[in-house]
């Protein structure tokens, strides 16, 4: 009899004992994540903001089925992620996953959240077809909704949907400035979107006074002295421990006229204060954007892209500065060089924050900006070593005791639509920027797990040829080799069997 109850009685505890396991690791469990930036693990940030939420949050996924290829993967990583939201969402996150194709109702609804269908190409029936699909996810709350319309790719996934999430709890939105030192407040509206998205982005003209409910705020530089009011009214802002992010140029250039000249302003005066001296050049690197030139083939006249050092790709990175520490890459459009003379000054601090590449090149004086390489020699001799273009500054007031910040961008175009505002790596720089100003740290890491770009090496345009033919023909070689191998390898060992049997 005793055997019987231990025969019965082991699997029973099995049993109850892996019930009580799941129930457990349901809201305790660990994940181990062996990717580079934790890409599949949810962020302190993210679990700090589903702390906040005090109502039931729903999150509605109109996903189609059966997708091909990569989009498959997106929706498992969907899924993964958002298990996480709710195991950290203390009972308060849910989500659901629907097929909106199945039902009208369903369709229909998912438009009225926001998503839209897209179109991409499957294999059916052995051909290839285009379908309708949806790969969207809706977040509601309370009686507020935010949607993501279409989600193509993992990358930045949660850090977008952190953010959705933060907008539709934080209903007391912090106030940020923007400011055209030169009177000119067009051109804003990539940077005001991209802002929008967290903050409350208010025009400033600096005119009249800074409103006190703004302590950041983002300006455009100048190429003329201030106006007094200018002047007055934003030394009153710094000295009120107001923080400022400044994209100012000391030469003033144009790609398309191919001409620059030196910029006198007294915002340099400000800036030397705070222990930023701008040189009176323009920084060239190695490591560049391109930029396309007009060139004749014969009797048609073709854009040609040409590496062109005037506008440099960022790599170098100041990994001690929290707002820079995780970024790849930045694109700026004729900066100047940043000099750091906070040595003299003793209620400044003020550290660089990215550089050019050591392969980099200073050009003042006379500016040639020809992005022929026969008509700029200097291309060819950019082996200086990296030249700061971007820094940050703390001032303390002595009589008030009030610490006032800058950073400083050393390209007027940094905020401009058409220009440095339609880069999305520096999106994250100026999101990190703000974010770091307005002295909150917590999504700036998470923001910066954002893949941008993962170049192997910075290759010349004869070293890229000679990897493209190596890549075309290796293969080949290789299976000939293998083949010819084989085929020896059988020839001997088909000899060797003859002189056997001839035995």
């Amino acid at each position: 009899m005793d055997l019987k109850k231990s025969v019965y009685l082991a699997p029973v505890i099995l049993v109850v004992g892996l019930v009580i396991l799941n129930v457990i690791s349901r809201d305790q469990f660990k994940r181990l994540d062996l990717t580079e930036n934790d890409q599949f693990t949810l962020s302190q940030s993210s679990k700090d903001v589903l702390k906040s939420i005090d109502d039931l949050l729903t999150m509605k996924v109109y996903f189609s089925d059966n997708l091909p290829g990569e989009l498959g993967n997106t929706r498992r990583f969907l899924q993964d992620i958002l298990e996480e939201y709710e195991a950290y969402g203390n009972n308060n996150v849910r989500f659901e996953f629907y097929t909106p194709e199945t039902d009208e109702e369903l369709e229909e609804d998912a438009q009225k959240s926001g998503i839209i269908p897209v179109q991409v190409q499957v294999v059916e029936n052995d051909k290839i077809e285009v379908k309708k699909v949806f790969m969207g996810l809706a977040i509601l709350y309370e009686d507020r909704r935010e949607a993501l319309p279409v989600i193509q790719t993992t990358a930045g996934l949660e850090y977008e949907i952190t953010t959705k999430i933060m907008k539709l709890v934080d209903e007391n939105k912090e106030s940020v400035g923007l400011a055209a030192l030169d009177g000119k407040s067009d051109q804003f509206e990539n940077v005001q979107r991209l802002l929008s998205e967290r903050y409350s982005v208010r025009p400033v003209d600096l005119a009249n006074p800074v409103p006190a409910d703004i302590n950041v705020m983002l300006a455009r530089g100048v190429t003329d002295t201030l106006s007094d009011s200018a002047r007055i009214n934003l030394d009153a802002f710094l000295a009120r421990s107001g923080n400022m992010i400044l994209a100012q140029s000391q030469v003033n250039a144009s790609l398309e006229t191919q001409q620059a000249s030196d910029i006198e302003s007294d915002i340099f005066d400000i800036l030397d204060s705070y222990g930023l001296h701008l040189q009176k050049n323009l920084v060239l690197d190695r490591t560049c954007s391109r930029v396309n030139v007009g060139r004749n083939m014969g009797f048609i006249r073709m854009n040609v892209p040409m590496e062109y050092p005037f506008l440099p790709m960022v790599r170098s990175f100041n990994e001690a500065e929290l707002l820079v520490s995780g970024l790849e890459q930045m694109l700026l459009f004729f900066p100047s060089e940043i000099i750091l003379k906070d040595s003299s000054l003793s209620d400044v601090t003020v550290s660089p924050l990215f550089s050019s590449s050591d392969h980099s090149g200073i050009m003042s004086g006379f500016y040639n900006l020809s992005p022929e390489p026969q008509q700029n020699q200097i291309f060819s001799r950019l082996n200086d070593t990296g030249k700061i273009i971007g820094a940050r500054s703390e001032k303390v007031d002595p009589s008030s005791g009030l610490l006032s910040q800058i950073i400083l961008i050393s390209d007027m175009r940094f905020l401009n639509d058409g220009s440095g505002a339609e880069s999305a790596e520096n999106h994250v720089f100026l999101m990190n920027a703000v974010d770091y100003l307005m002295g909150d740290r917590g999504l700036i890491e998470l923001r910066s797990r954002q893949i941008t770009s993962r170049p192997l090496l910075d290759l010349s345009d004869g070293e890229r040829r000679n990897w493209k033919w190596l890549n075309i023909f290796m293969p080949t070689v290789l299976v000939v080799g293998f083949g010819l191998f084989r085929s020896r390898k059988q020839k001997t060992q088909a000899r060797r069997l003859e002189e056997l049997y001839d035995e």
